[in-house]
């Protein structure tokens, strides 16, 4: 299946004056050409233009669309893998995983539409004889925001990129998106949306219903985020570029929800008791989970916090031989491995911090409650196979240490039946902290369904409301609309769906 190299902009591929090239792991690199604010303008125009019908397409033909285009992903997903592996040096077992939940969310999507409960229709009717006013007739309905932006990210080609989660979700509202493809894996986002291309051409949708763009520099963001047909962007990537994005959503003349997926260390609370009976073991799973695909996800486990004493001491040792016999694995891209090198070197420059093992396997260092309070940096993300020991005197110094936390994606508790009591004193404070708590797991790794929440306080995320993974993100890009007295025949469709 070959490549266009080109930007899909309202159903042209169109080139442009300057080109970039990927970076495969073998093999020869591909020609691109890179997005320019021209092309985001001709896209968010477009996309604007296709609100007035795909905003007022029916539940069922969008979910009917989502299907065909989770087809159409299925039907080139040997392409789709082969690129991925080329491109970002991930396994093609992962990427067949990741294409099935790239495929699974578009469906689940779809269902959940079909069912209109994520309408939340509401209905008041009229009191003509109510004393001593009247009342009139009232309802309620969530409807489409208009078209969004959506940045792919560097650590999922498929799942967080050109037809992941966040045009998913789009789509599913009834929201046309304009893509701005991640430059670690161009050739993939170019087959992928060769195959919403598809889906768009066989149900003759308006063509600016879906458009990505390819490369470019930081301006192309800028004009996507600051462009007046643009009502709200999905970004997952790092605390400096989100932080810089949220804040032109926030400065526009018309101000836009930012929904920013921005790093997290997901700090593990291991009890006591649990510490004390299988310590070993919930080591060597955290060293796991930790440097799992290298340790770039989200919610990579990067912090354990425990009580010092001689079983602390033993959990150290046990995930320190454990890193050691972790293989060497392939980063995304060379510009993840730099920031990885980055923060590495910031965590070995602070004196007096114990580095347990540092290799081509990943870095394990250990610190104290004192140190964590004295070095900022110790509580900032390292994307890759990264991790911390923070030991506390007590168990009193561990609440202390989840008061004194930042917004996380995850925070999770390991703890025996005997550890209950002091997990029922943590519990209120991480559920403050996080949108997803864990017992006796790791949160690598996140289940697409209705209850699922990825997403947290900042700097986890952007808007503590909203989840960027589950049948929840669709919300975000809906906004509720009260119709007064507004006779049966001009309400939108969605009050007689089923």
């Amino acid at each position: 299946m070959a490549l266009n190299g080109k930007h899909l902009i309202a159903g042209e591929w169109i080139g442009g004056s300057e080109t970039f090239c990927n970076e495969p792991v073998d093999g020869p690199a591909d020609n691109f050409f890179r997005g320019t604010e021209e092309h985001v303008n001709q896209a968010a125009v477009a996309a604007e233009d296709a609100f007035w019908s795909y905003g007022y397409s029916t539940c069922n033909d969008r979910a009917c669309f989502l299907r065909t285009i989770a087809d159409e992903i299925e039907s080139r997903s040997q392409t789709i893998i082969s690129m991925g592996a080329q491109e970002t040096g991930l396994p093609k077992a992962r990427l067949t995983g990741e294409l099935g939940r790239t495929t699974g969310q578009l469906r689940l999507f779809a269902n959940h539409i079909q069912n209109g409960v994520y309408l939340d229709r509401r209905h008041d009717e009229a009191l003509p004889d109510r004393t001593p006013l009247p009342r009139v007739d009232l309802k309620m309905v969530q409807r489409p925001i208009g078209p969004v932006a959506v940045f792919g990210a560097s650590n999922f080609p498929l799942a967080f990129s050109t037809a992941g989660g966040d045009t998913a979700a789009a789509l599913a509202a009834g929201c046309p998106v304009v893509v701005k493809g991640h430059s670690a894996h161009p050739g993939t986002a170019d087959i992928v949306a060769q195959a919403v291309e598809a889906a768009i051409t066989k149900y003759s949708m308006h063509p600016g219903v879906f458009s990505q763009i390819q490369g470019g520099n930081r301006s192309v963001g800028y004009a996507l985020v600051t462009h007046p047909n643009i009502k709200a962007v999905g970004f997952t990537g790092s605390l400096a570029g989100g932080r810089a994005l949220f804040d032109l959503c926030a400065s526009r003349p018309e101000p836009i929800p930012f929904f920013g997926e921005l790093g997290s260390i997901n700090p593990v609370f291991i009890l006591p008791n649990a510490l004390s009976s299988r310590g070993e073991k919930i080591a060597r799973d955290w060293i796991a989970s930790l440097t799992l695909g290298a340790g770039q996800f989200c919610t990579n486990p990067g912090i354990a916090i425990i009580v010092e004493g001689p079983d602390a001491d033993r959990f150290a040792a046990t995930a320190a031989q454990a890193l050691s016999q972790v293989g060497e694995q392939i980063m995304l891209s060379e510009g993840i491995l730099n920031a990885y090198r980055r923060g590495c070197q910031r965590l070995t420059d602070i004196a007096g911090i114990d580095v347990l093992h540092q290799g081509p396997s990943g870095l394990l260092y250990q610190a104290t409650f004192g140190d964590w309070m004295t070095h900022e940096t110790l509580g900032e993300e390292v994307f890759g196979p990264f991790g911390g020991i923070v030991t506390v005197s007590s168990v009193d110094q561990a609440l202390d240490f989840a008061r004194k936390l930042d917004g996380q994606l995850t925070c999770t508790l390991q703890l025996d039946e005997d550890d209950l009591a002091v997990a029922a004193k943590l519990l209120p404070v991480l559920e403050r902290k996080a949108g997803r708590v864990l017992a006796n797991g790791f949160p690598t790794g996140v289940e697409v369904c209705d209850a699922m929440v990825h997403g947290g306080p900042y700097p986890a995320s952007t808007n503590f409301g909203a989840t960027s993974v589950g049948t929840l993100a669709i919300r975000r890009f809906l906004r509720p609309v009260c119709y007064q007295d507004i006779p049966a025949q001009l309400l939108p469709n969605e009050f007689s769906a089923n």
